[in-house]
Parts: structure tokens; sequence; C-alpha cells
């Protein structure tokens, strides 16, 4: 399927569904930041999982060239799409692609697009492992880490969720104490999410940093993390 062939079927998919009304919810929900068709997610995924069974994604570049192009479209919908193709489809990608992806992220950037974006980052770093060095598949996350968009460096802070046994903890430490004098509310968050995250595989770990790190790390951290933890001392 061509690249405009396949977004012709996507706003095909999509166009039964829109709702002017629920548009005007969801944008003033995302503090009218964006612009929507009123498509819900269950019902939006519904739609175009048709659409991408048809897609054959033979290779990264076309994977790309098509979330590409969805970024570029009005509604903030089809950047939900482009997000769902590309987790769709992860294992399509290299750790060469990550800089491809850290593009992308850049743009209408908001928690909604970066933190499904982290997620294919991160399955993309985690299966890479197995066959390449650890040092050498994470260089990607130690530069987004020092990178200028906040965004970018949330992607960072948050790539490892759901790792659990594979999580590399000292960059998940590592990065917590970088990044923990950072005044913005969705960095201090990342962080607190990541290492709450993480304290479901090794709690005592968790605790000790926070421990350590209390007058590090802001107070939203500090509740974040600790929420499922016995009280930090």
């Amino acid at each position: 399927m061509t690249l405009n062939a396949f977004v012709k079927e996507i706003k095909a998919a999509l166009a039964p569904h829109a709702d002017a009304e629920r548009a005007l919810a969801m944008r003033a929900y995302m503090r009218h930041q964006f612009n929507f068709i009123g498509v819900p997610t269950p019902l939006r995924r519904q739609a175009v999982t048709p659409v991408f069974k048809r897609l054959p994604v033979e290779n990264a570049d076309h994977l790309l060239a098509c979330a590409n192009r969805l970024w570029t479209m009005p509604a903030r919908e089809y950047q939900y799409v482009a997000t769902d193709l590309l987790a769709r489809n992860c294992k399509t990608l290299a750790v060469t692609d990550i800089a491809h992806l850290l593009t992308i992220a850049q743009n209408a950037s908001w928690w909604d697009s970066i933190d499904p974006l982290a997620a294919v980052v991160g399955h993309v770093l985690k299966a890479a492992r197995i066959q390449t060095p650890q040092a050498q598949v994470q260089a990607a996350m130690d530069a987004a880490l020092l990178h200028e968009s906040m965004w970018v460096r949330r992607i960072a802070m948050i790539h490892q969720l759901g790792w659990r046994g594979h999580t590399d903890e000292d960059r998940l430490f590592g990065y917590a104490r970088s990044l923990a004098a950072e005044k913005d509310f969705f960095i201090r968050k990342a962080i607190g999410w990541a290492l709450r995250d993480y304290a479901w595989h090794a709690p005592k770990a968790v605790s000790d940093f926070l421990s350590a790190s209390r007058e590090l790390v802001s107070p939203l951290t500090l509740r974040e993390a600790s929420k499922h933890l016995p009280p930090i001392r």
C-alpha cells in the first residue's frame, strides 16, 4: 500500500465516527492546544486496525514515513494513530531509528503523544540489548537526557517503564538525579513515575535511593515515587 493510499484509508476509517461535540470536549481536556475530530480511543483503534492489517510494513523507512505523514495532519487523532502504528510495528525498528522517533517527538509535543513514543523507544531498546552491548544501546538515551527539549528528556526518563528485572538501575537512578533540579511538572512527574514503576520490582532499591536523595528530588517526585512504599525516612 502506498503512503498516499494508506493515509486516505485512515481518513476514511475515522470520518464516520467524527463527533463535533465530542471534539470540543476533547480539545478542552487537552487545554485547547490541539484540534480533534471527536473519535475516542477505543473506537479509533477499532476503526483503523483493518487498515493497519492491510499495510505491509516491510521496512522501517516506510513505517516512519507513514507515521510522519500522519503526524502532519491537523487533528490530534491522527497523531494517536501514528503512535499506535509505531507500537504495533515496533519490531521493525532498530536503535538507528531512535533519532527519527525523537525528531517526531519534538513536534506537537504533549504528554499524550510523548508517553506512547517513549514506550516505542523502550521496546526498541529493550529488544536490541539481546544482541548489542547495553552501553551502546543506551547511548541514545544518555544523549536524550541532555537534549534541549524537555519532552525528549522525559522520554529518556520513562523509556524503561515496565522493564522490571531488565531495568538498567544505574541509569534509572542516575537519570533521576540528573533531572531532579528541573522545575517542570512533567519532568518531576516522570521521575516519580519511573521510580514508582521500578519499585514494584525492587522496592528496597527505590526506597534507599529516595532516602539518600530526599533533599534532591522535589516533593512531587517523592510523592509519586513512594506511593506504594513504606514511609521514606
